[in-house]
């Protein structure tokens, strides 16, 4: 190997290995100062991103994210700001990377708070022209986004922009309902534990409000309350696929596939389409798509499509029926660690194959859910205290055989019971079938 392979090899393994060594803590403040120091991007400061881009007439993109995700360097902080098209474009924006919710503007930023990374395209009046980031699994963001998909995003706020204010009323849909509260730390569950900023003077991670938490005191505002998690809380931003798209992460919204018999598919869209409006919404990204698909009604909806199909626009319309949010997939999201803690005990689960369902002898179509892990501690051992056990197959809830998914689940228990009830569940072990009693918790 040539010497300065060797060199080149032994400075990645040496980076590595410090950044193994490094505590969140000091990961944290040393991003901040490499950001800080470099100057490119302003740190955790959106007054003046809004101040700056008021003064020059750019447009701003604010990142949301804590620190270069380390499950996935798809769009790690180096990769975007070096790649020779995406960094000409960033410098025609106010670029403001924001590394907590502390003090966020709930009524403004508004996405999935599940991810750990999502970022606004906007005007320095507060219209949002377009949303990027979207996440269907826990570490794998290839089949959602890529460097390509964010320049293309770039481009099109960038056109959006230029057309302002004169395409306006097309965008007034891009922002929210009124939140619950103004900000993450006026929510009951954060509250007391938090404040509106970081706290560098002392431990500064345990001072960041993550994104996440912000979802999670959602759902335990409603189910503290003992009231039904909303469909649109429980199943929030539906994924394209739950509507049959599948799309191309490096266009902004083009149709890679349509599932057969889909509600795409029966509104007519192909393979191939780009999709331009949803709701009249100008389109940059499946961040954007998802965003439509989250306002539309749990119980069912109209969406009007307009694509642009070998360069002809076409206009169709997106019909939803009522339950069709039931077809999104929870358990990727980090906030169902906390739906597992409300609705079963600290369970991990999984359907099981058809194979095994055969070997077990469990008729096809009805419930068979396999425990691949049981929590062990504190409220998360509340199933492994009910007797349940890693590798225990569930087969009924409640004498219901139809929970054919975790998701299932999970939502059947923090909507139709209440915190002190129990679900009644039936599994197959070692051939026999064993009944035990798993608490709904706060």
């Amino acid at each position: 190997m040539p010497r300065i392979a060797i060199f080149s090899l032994l400075a990645v393994l040496s980076l590595l290995n410090f950044c193994d060594a490094q505590t969140r803590e000091e990961k944290v403040r040393s991003d901040r100062k490499r950001v800080v120091a470099e100057g490119f991007w302003i740190y955790n400061d959106l007054p003046k991103a809004f101040r700056e881009a008021k003064k020059t007439g750019k447009p701003i993109i604010v990142v949301l994210r804590c620190l270069p995700c380390e499950e996935c360097v798809k769009l790690d902080d180096d990769l975007v700001d070096q790649d020779p098209i995406v960094r000409p474009l960033l410098e025609k924006f106010v670029c403001a990377r924001q590394v907590s919710t502390n003090g966020l503007d709930l009524s403004l930023f508004q996405f999935d708070t599940d991810q750990s990374f999502a970022v606004f395209f906007l005007n320095a009046d507060g219209t949002i022209y377009g949303r990027f980031g979207t996440r269907s699994h826990r570490t794998e963001w290839v089949q959602d986004v890529s460097i390509a998909g964010l320049a293309e995003a770039l481009r099109g706020a960038l056109e959006l922009h230029s057309e302002y204010p004169n395409n306006k009323a097309s965008l007034t849909g891009k922002r929210g309902k009124s939140p619950l509260f103004p900000s993450p730390e006026k929510f009951p569950a954060l509250k007391d534990k938090f404040t509106d900023s970081l706290n560098y003077e002392g431990n500064v991670v345990k001072s960041c409000i993550h994104c996440h938490q912000i979802g999670d005191a959602v759902r335990d505002h409603y189910h503290s309350n003992g009231q039904p998690i909303p469909r649109d809380v429980l199943y929030p931003y539906p994924h394209p696929k739950v509507v049959g798209w599948t799309l191309n992460p490096n266009t902004s919204a083009t149709l890679r596939e349509v599932s057969k018999n889909s509600p795409a598919d029966k509104a007519g869209f192909r393979s191939g389409d780009s999709i331009t409006t949803l709701n009249k919404q100008p389109i940059l990204s499946s961040a954007d798509i998802q965003w439509v698909l989250h306002n539309v009604s749990p119980e069912g909806g109209t969406v009007s499509a307009t694509v642009k199909r070998n360069g002809v626009a076409r206009n169709l319309q997106l019909n939803v029926e009522d339950g069709w949010r039931k077809q999104g997939d929870l358990s990727w999201r980090v906030s169902s660690w906390g739906l597992r803690r409300m609705a079963s005990g600290g369970l991990l689960m999984e359907s099981l194959p058809q194979p095994d369902r055969a070997k077990l002898g469990i008729e096809n179509g009805t419930m068979a859910l396999l425990v691949t892990h049981v929590g062990q501690y504190n409220a998360h051992a509340a199933a492994k205290k009910a007797g349940v056990r890693k590798g225990d197959v569930i087969v009924s809830a409640d004498g219901k055989t139809d929970l054919n998914t975790e998701s299932a689940f999970l939502a059947y228990g923090v909507n139709e019971k209440k915190i002190g009830d129990r679900i009644s569940v039936t599994v197959l072990r070692n051939g026999k079938r064993i009944t035990m009693k798993i608490p709904i918790q706060k």
